[in-house]
C-alpha cells in the first residue's frame, strides 16, 4: 500500500487510541476515555498537529443541530435509540399505558402538514461548553531558535472562568508558556506541568473544564451505529430554525487539519493500492472491502469539497479555454466536459459524464482491469466530473488499445486484450471492427472512444467509456430510417409491420427528438432483453422438435438450434449468445464493407431492444404492483426494469391509454396514482433543469434572494415579484461569483409566476414529449392529480441539494412570499458516486434468500446473522445494504417467536435508515412502521403508536394520505389506538383499500376482519358480521384449509350466535337486559394473524423474495 494509505490507518489507531470510546464526536452525549499516555513515543510535529485536531474535533461535540447545518440527516427522531432500548426494556409497566389521542394533523383527511415535528429544534439540549476559545497562537510559527528547542505550535486558550493562557507544544507533550497578547515570551510558566495529553493539561488549568469532561464520562455511551460518522453524505432538505442563533464559535481549525502542510492525495493510487490487496482468505476480503470503502468516501468527501472550491470561484482553471474550464484541486481533476454538438450540447454533456461514471462503475468489479476513481457533482447548476490524476504511460508506447493506438504487438497488449475481452464477455459487447480516421481496420471490444493504456505504475488502464453501453435506437436521428435486418427486405418489413406500438412511438418522438447521441440503454434492459430472446430461443427449438420427430443423435436437432440462433441474432450459430455493438448508431463511426452483415444484425437487435422497452417493459410496469412513494423510489422502480427516466412521457401515454381502466374503478384509481407519481417527477425535473440554467448566472451575494424567490414563482400561483430595493441594486454592481454583481445580473428579480411555469411546461414538452399535462400552474396540480405542494418542494430540494429552515410553510398566500432569503440556509453539493461491493456480506444475504424462498428458517436466521457480521466488519453496519439485511433478519426472528431480538435488530434497522437514506426516506417510513408492529406484538402499545403516528407523520410529509402504504399505517393504528380513533383510522384504512385494490382483495379483506373486531368491542354485532362476511369472502381465495379462513369462519359463526343471544335477551328482558360482547383476541394474536396472512399471500403471488441488487426497492409498496 501507499505511503498515503498507511499514515491515513496510522491516524485511525491513534485516533481510537485517542478516543476509544467515543465512535464519533458530533455528538454531546458520547462517552469517551482519555488514557494517561496518549502517545506512548515523543510526539512529531504531525502528531502532535494531529492531536490537537482531535481535541478540536472533541470540543465541537454537538447534537443534531449541527448535524442538521452540515445538511447531514440527524438520528435523532422520536423516538431515539436509547431511550427505545429503555422502553423495550419496561414491557410489564405499560401493558395499557399510552401517551395520549395522536395530534390533529395526523388524523384522517386532515391537510395541515406541519413540518416541525419533523425534526429536533430548539427544545433539544444543546451542547456542553468547555472552553470560551481554543486556537493557534497568532505567535506561530515558531521561530528558528525555538524549532531548535523542541517547539511545535503554540496554543491560545480561554477557559470558561475568562482567564486566557498560552501553551507550548512539544516532543514531551504540552506545557504552559510565558506568552501573552502583546509579548512573545515561550519560557515555561511557573509551577506548570509538562502533561502528554492536551485535556491532561486543560484539566489542570481550568476547573470548569474537567467538570464537564468529568460529566461526559459519567454518562451512558449511545450505541456506535448512532454516533459514528456515516460513509457518504446523507442530504436533509430542512435544517435547523434558528441557524444565526445556534452558531457558536466552534473553534479554528486553521492549520491543524491533517492534510495542513502535506501535498494533495494521489487517489488513483489509494484506489489501486486497496483494490491490490490480497484476497486469498475471508479476512483478507474482509479488509481489502474496508479499504476500497474508506479510500472512496475519502475520495467522495474530497469532490464534495472540490465542487464548492471551484464553483464558487476559489480555484482559477488551468487551462484557458473559458467553454471547457479544468480545475486541480485537492488530487483531483474536474471538468464539465465538452458542450460540443456531437455530444447534444449542454444536455447530452451531462449524459455523457453520468453514462461515464456508469460505465467505470461496470468496468470496476474487472479484476486486473483499472479505472479511475470517478465521481460526478452537481452544486448550484453545474454539473463537475471528477476524477483521479491518471498515472503516466509507460514509455512512448503505453497507449495500447483504441483507434488511436499503433498497429502493435506486444505481451502487455495482449494481455489488455484478454481483459478487455472478459469485461466484453461480463457487459454482452459484441467484438467489432471499425475504420480508423487513418483508413487501418481496429478490432474493438469496446465503444469506439475508450482507450486502453498501461500507466506508468505498471497497471492496466481503460478511459472514456461513456459509450459502454449501446444507443437507444428510440432517441438516435437514424430511428426514422427503415429497418434494415440481414434476412432481407420482406422478413424486415415484416418486423416493422408488426410493432405498430413501437412506431407509433417513434411518431409521437419525432417532433421532439432531443438527438442526443449519449443517450444509452439501461444495462438492466439488455439483462430483461436478453431473458426474453431465451424464450424465443427456447421455443422455437421446442415448436421445430415438435413438428419434426427427431431420434437421438438426428443431424437435424443441430439444424433446429442452428435455425434458432439465427432466429435471435446469436453471434455463435451453435449455442445461444447474445452480445451488442456499443459503436453501432455512434456518430462518424464508419465500418468495413465486410462487417455490412454483422452491423445490420446489430442495428436490428438494438432497435428491437428498444422497442421492446416501448412494447413489454413500460406495459409491465403500468400494470405491475408498484407503487412509488416519492421520486427516488419512481426512478428505482423504472430502472429495475430498465427504463430510462426520458420515457416518463411515454409511461404517461400507456397508463391514458390502458385498456384495464375500463374495467373496474379501483384499477382506474391505480392508474390514475401512478400518473400523479410520474406527473410529479416530470414537474421537478424539469423545474430542477430550469433552475440549473437559472443558478449558473448568479453571483453569490445574490443566491438567498434569488433561490427563494424562484421557490416562491414555482409554488404560488400567479406569483409577482416586488421590486428590487436600491440597496440591492448598489450590492449587486460589484462584479465576481464569490462577491458582487452587476446591475444586469438581476432580472431574475423580474421573474413571475407565469414565466417560470412556461419554462417549466416548455422543457417538459420538449423532453418528455407532453403538452398540456402540467396545466397552469401549480395548482393544477394539486386539483387534478392531488400532489402536495409540500411534497413536490422536497423532492426539488433534495434533488438540488437545498436546505431551508426548518418552519411550517404556507403557499395559499398570494400576497406574502411564504419563502424568504433567510429561510434559504445552504446549497450543497450533491455526488454520485461508485458503489462499492460488500462480497462476502451479498453472498450471504442472498444465501439466506434462498433458504427463506425454501422454508428453511433456521438456516436463513444463521446466514442472516452472518451477513449482518460482515457488513458490520466492512462498513460498521451503516450502508442501506445493512439496513435491508437487519430489517429481514428482524422479520425472520419475529416469525420464529424471537420477539426480543425482533425488536432490537429492527430498532437497528430504523437507526441505520435514518441515518444513510434518511429521515424522511421511504424505507424510514417502512422500517418504522415494522418497529411499531414488533412492539405491538411485544405488548408495548405506547411505544407502538409513537412508532406508527412517526411513520403516519413521514408518509403525509413525502407523499400524502391518499397512498396504499398509508392504509397499511392506519389499519396498525387502529389497532393500537382505543376509542372512536380506533374505528377512525380503520375506516379511513378501508377506503382506502377499496379504492385502490376492490372490495375482494386480501388488503381489504384484512381490513373488513378488523373492523369486524372492533364493532364487536362496540356492541355492533350486525355492522361486524357485515364486515366479517365480506372478509370471509375473500380469504377463501387462501383455501378453506387455511387457517385465516378457518379464524374468520370461527369468528363469524361466534358473532353470529352472539347476536342471536343479544337479540333474545332483549327481546325477553326488555332495555333492562345488559348487553353482552364478543371476547376479542389479544393484540399478538392479530398480529400473528396478520404477518402469517401477508407471507401466505406473498408465497402464493411468488413475490416473497426479491434479489440483494433490487432490495433499494423496499421503500416501494407492493399492490
Amino acid at each position: 500500500m501507499s505511503s498515503a494509505v498507511l499514515s491515513k490507518i496510522m491516524a485511525e489507531n491513534a485516533q481510537k487510541t485517542i478516543f476509544k470510546e467515543c465512535p464519533q464526536f458530533h455528538n454531546s452525549q458520547c462517552t469517551f476515555t482519555i488514557p494517561p499516555c496518549v502517545f506512548p513515543e515523543p510526539y512529531t510535529a504531525h502528531s502532535a498537529r494531529l492531536h490537537l485536531a482531535r481535541v478540536l474535533e472533541l470540543l465541537r461535540a454537538s447534537g443534531p443541530q449541527d448535524a442538521l447545518k452540515e445538511g447531514r440527516s440527524p438520528n435523532s427522531s422520536l423516538p431515539n435509540g436509547k431511550s427505545l432500548k429503555r422502553s423495550l426494556s419496561n414491557t410489564k409497566t405499560e401493558k395499557n399505558n399510552q401517551d395520549g389521542a395522536p395530534p390533529e394533523y395526523l388524523l384522517p383527511g386532515s391537510s395541515e402538514r406541519p413540518l416541525m415535528a419533523l425534526l429536533p429544534h430548539s427544545s433539544q439540549p444543546e451542547a456542553p461548553t468547555y472552553l470560551r476559545d481554543l486556537s493557534l497562537s497568532c505567535w506561530n510559527p515558531a521561530p528558528g531558535h525555538r524549532k531548535l528547542q523542541g517547539d511545535f505550535l503554540y496554543i491560545t486558550v480561554v477557559t470558561m472562568e475568562g482567564r486566557r493562557f498560552d501553551i507550548t507544544s512539544c516532543p514531551k507533550g504540552f506545557f504552559l508558556n510565558r506568552s501573552t497578547e502583546e509579548m512573545f515570551d515561550p519560557r515555561p510558566a511557573q509551577s506548570s506541568p509538562v502533561c502528554h495529553s492536551l485535556t491532561d493539561l486543560l484539566c489542570h488549568i481550568s476547573p470548569a473544564f474537567k467538570q464537564t469532561l468529568t460529566t461526559l464520562k459519567n454518562r451512558s455511551q449511545l450505541p456506535p451505529v448512532e454516533v459514528m460518522p456515516t460513509p457518504y453524505h446523507t442530504l436533509s432538505w430542512l435544517g435547523p430554525p434558528c441557524a444565526s442563533r445556534t452558531h457558536k464559535n466552534t473553534f479554528s481549525r486553521l492549520g491543524v487539519d491533517e492534510q495542513s502542510g502535506t501535498e494533495a492525495p494521489d487517489w488513483n493510487e489509494e484506489l489501486q493500492a486497496a483494490r491490490d490487496l490480497p484476497q486469498g482468505s475471508l479476512e483478507e476480503r474482509l479488509q481489502r472491502d474496508r479499504a476500497l470503502l474508506q479510500v472512496n468516501c475519502a475520495f467522495v468527501r474530497a469532490v464534495k469539497q472540490g465542487a464548492e472550491t471551484v464553483v464558487d470561484s476559489f480555484v482559477e482553471p488551468v487551462n484557458g479555454n473559458p467553454e471547457d474550464p479544468a480545475f486541480l484541486w485537492g488530487g483531483l481533476f474536474m471538468s464539465q466536459g465538452a458542450a460540443s454538438t456531437m455530444f447534444g450540447g449542454e444536455r447530452g454533456r451531462r449524459a455523457a459524464q453520468r453514462l461515464e461514471l456508469k460505465a467505470v462503475q461496470a468496468y470496476s468489479n474487472i479484476e486486473g482491469l483499472h479505472t479511475l476513481p470517478t465521481a460526478v457533482v452537481d452544486y448550484r447548476g453545474v454539473r463537475l466530473s471528477a476524477q483521479g490524476l491518471a498515472p503516466g504511460l509507460e514509455g512512448s508506447e503505453g497507449l495500447l488499445y483504441g483507434v488511436n493506438a499503433g498497429p502493435q504487438e506486444s505481451p502487455q497488449r495482449r494481455r489488455l486484450l484478454e481483459l478487455l475481452a472478459q469485461a466484453a464477455k461480463s457487459l454482452s459487447l459484441q467484438r467489432h471492427v471499425v475504420v480508423a480516421p487513418n483508413g487501418h481496420k481496429v478490432p474493438l471490444f469496446t465503444s469506439v472512444e475508450a482507450q486502453g493504456l498501461l500507466g506508468a505504475d505498471g497497471r492496466f488502464y481503460i478511459l472514456d467509456v461513456f459509450r459502454t453501453f449501446p444507443a437507444d435506437a428510440n432517441f438516435c436521428q437514424e430511428v426514422e430510417t427503415e429497418c434494415q435486418t440481414v434476412t432481407g427486405e420482406e422478413e424486415s418489413d415484416k418486423r416493422c409491420d408488426e410493432d405498430k406500438e413501437k412506431k407509433a412511438f417513434l411518431h409521437e418522438i419525432k417532433h421532439f427528438k432531443l438527438s442526443f447521441n449519449s443517450f444509452s440503454l439501461i444495462h438492466t434492459i439488455i439483462y430483461y432483453y436478453i431473458l426474453y430472446l431465451i424464450y424465443i430461443y427456447i421455443y422455437n427449438i421446442l415448436i421445430y422438435l415438435t413438428n419434426v420427430c427427431i431420434l437421438a443423435g438426428d443431424s437435424r436437432a443441430t439444424k433446429a438450434v442452428r435455425a434458432a440462433c439465427k432466429e435471435v441474432g446469436s453471434v455463435s450459430d451453435i449455442i445461444f449468445e447474445m452480445r451488442f455493438n456499443p459503436s453501432v448508431f455512434s456518430p462518424e463511426v464508419s465500418f468495413p464493407t465486410s462487417e455490412s452483415k454483422s452491423t445490420n444484425l446489430q442495428e436490428r437487435l438494438l432497435r428491437e431492444a428498444a422497442a421492446f422497452i416501448i412494447t413489454h417493459q413500460i406495459p409491465a410496469f403500468v400494470s405491475g404492483s408498484i407503487a412509488p412513494m416519492d421520486g427516488v423510489s419512481l426512478k428505482l422502480a423504472l430502472h429495475q426494469r430498465g427504463i430510462n427516466l426520458r420515457y416518463l412521457g411515454h409511461v404517461i401515454t400507456t397508463i391514458s391509454q390502458s385498456e384495464h381502466k375500463e374495467r373496474l374503478r379501483h384499477i382506474t384509481v391505480r392508474l390514475i396514482y401512478k400518473i400523479r407519481s410520474v406527473i410529479g417527477e416530470i414537474f421537478t425535473r424539469s423545474t430542477r433543469r430550469v433552475f440549473n440554467n437559472f443558478l449558473q448566472v448568479l453571483y453569490s451575494i445574490l443566491l438567498s434572494a434569488a433561490v427563494s424567490h424562484f421557490l416562491c414563482c414555482l409554488l404560488v400561483p400567479h406569483f409577482t415579484p416586488t421590486p428590487v430595493g436600491e440597496e440591492t441594486k448598489k450590492k449587486s454592481r460589484r462584479r465576481g461569483r464569490g462577491a458582487g454583481a452587476p446591475e444586469s445580473s438581476t432580472p431574475w428579480s423580474t421573474l413571475t409566476g407565469s414565466e417560470l411555469w412556461n419554462l417549466v411546461c416548455q422543457d417538459a414538452a420538449e423532453t418528455y414529449n407532453i403538452s398540456d399535462s402540467l396545466g397552469s400552474g401549480p395548482n393544477h396540480l394539486v386539483e387534478h392529480y392531488s400532489l402536495q405542494k409540500l411534497s413536490l418542494l422536497r423532492e426539488f430540494c433534495l434533488k438540488t441539494g437545498i436546505q431551508l429552515r426548518l418552519r411550517d410553510y404556507v403557499f395559499d398566500n398570494q400576497n406574502k412570499a411564504p419563502i424568504g432569503p433567510d429561510d434559504v440556509l445552504n446549497i450543497f453539493p450533491v455526488v454520485k458516486h461508485i458503489h462499492m461491493p460488500t462480497v462476502d456480506a451479498s453472498k450471504a444475504f442472498s444465501a439466506a434468500q434462498n433458504f427463506i424462498q425454501k422454508g428453511l428458517l433456521d438456516q436463513a436466521h444463521e446466514h442472516l446473522k452472518e451477513a449482518a457480521y460482515l457488513f458490520g466488519r466492512v462498513c460498521d453496519d451503516l450502508h442501506p445494504e445493512a439496513c435491508y439485511c437487519h430489517s429481514m433478519l428482524a422479520k425472520v426472528a419475529f416469525v420464529q417467536g424471537k420477539a426480543a431480538e425482533a425488536r432490537s435488530v429492527q430498532l437497528k434497522a430504523v437507526v441505520i435508515s435514518e441515518r444513510v437514506l434518511g429521515f424522511d426516506h421511504p424505507n424510514t417510513i417502512q422500517q418504522y412502521a415494522l418497529l411499531g408492529v414488533y412492539a405491538f406484538a411485544g405488548g408495548e402499545t405506547a411505544l407502538a403508536q409513537k412508532c406508527l403516528l412517526r411513520a403516519r407523520l413521514l408518509m403525509l410529509t413525502v407523499h400524502g394520505e391518499d397512498h396504499p402504504y398509508t392504509a397499511t399505517l392506519d389499519s396498525c393504528l387502529g389497532l393500537v389506538l382505543t376509542g372512536d380513533q380506533r374505528g377512525l383510522f380503520l375506516k379511513n384504512a378501508l377506503r382506502l383499500n377499496i379504492s385502490f385494490f376492490g372490495p375482494s382483495h386480501l388488503h381489504t379483506a384484512l381490513n373488513q376482519h378488523l373492523l369486524a373486531y372492533w364493532m364487536c368491542s362496540k356492541g355492533d354485532y350486525r355492522s361486524a358480521m357485515t364486515h366479517e362476511k365480506e372478509a370471509l369472502t375473500a380469504f377463501t381465495m387462501l383455501g378453506e384449509d387455511h387457517p385465516q379462513t378457518r379464524c374468520s369462519k370461527e369468528f363469524l359463526c361466534t358473532i353470529t350466535k352472539q347476536a342471536v343471544k343479544v337479540e333474545r335477551s332483549l327481546r325477553q328482558a326488555g332495555a333492562d337486559c345488559t348487553e353482552q360482547t364478543v371476547e376479542v383476541c389479544p393484540g399478538a394474536r392479530v398480529i400473528s394473524g396478520i404477518i402469517n396472512l401477508f407471507e401466505s399471500y406473498k408465497v402464493k403471488g411468488k413475490c416473497l423474495l426479491i434479489s440483494l441488487s433490487s432490495l433499494s426497492s423496499v421503500s416501494n409498496f407492493h399492490i
